[in-house]
């Protein structure tokens, strides 16, 4: 579930060393430019990222930070406060431009939606405003709109931010 929505783990050894992580924290680092295939790897790419925080790394000091780096891609990082007996500790990584959309087959499951409005629906998850999506499939505003109106009435909703925040939980799902 980690990996859909783009949160990505770290376990750390006493030593500082990556002993485990998923696959959204190697695709966070990579993003920054990082080789991130092998846990050496990983190490070295954290505390590279990790020199871009403005205090020092302590385990268990380190609250949710966003951090600037390569090509000025936002990630936040948090470093959990609790350290287990054996020195271990959890980064986690979330990669703001990180964007999982629900699965279209659920969506249409979940609230019987035509193609259309699965595709509106991916669409307005990925942040498209509502005419840019009529310019760009070369429709009206008015089919648009209905499209639309009738998403909000299969999923209950009434606003498209609503709406936008139901699809993002949602987007957890397989």
């Amino acid at each position: 579930m980690l990996d859909r929505i783009g949160c990505g783990y770290l376990i750390l050894n006493r030593e500082r060393k990556v002993v485990e992580w998923n696959a959204a924290a190697q695709t966070t680092l990579e993003r920054q430019g990082e080789a991130a295939a092998t846990a050496g790897e990983l190490s070295v790419a954290l505390r590279r990222l990790i020199a871009n925080v403005p205090a020092n790394f302590v385990p268990g000091s380190l609250s949710w930070v966003v951090i600037r780096s390569a090509g000025d891609r936002p990630v936040i990082l948090n470093e959990t406060g609790a350290i287990a007996p054996d020195g271990t500790s959890i980064v986690a990584l979330l990669d703001r431009e990180s964007r999982s959309g629900p699965n279209p087959h659920t969506l249409q499951k979940m609230f019987g939606l035509t193609g259309a409005e699965t595709n509106l629906a991916l669409r307005l998850a990925q942040g498209d405003a509502p005419l840019e999506i009529a310019r760009s499939w070369r429709l009206s505003r008015t089919t648009i709109r209905s499209q639309l109106a009738s998403l909000f009435a299969k999923t209950e909703t009434k606003r498209q931010a609503e709406l936008v925040a139901l699809l993002g939980r949602i987007s957890v799902l397989p």
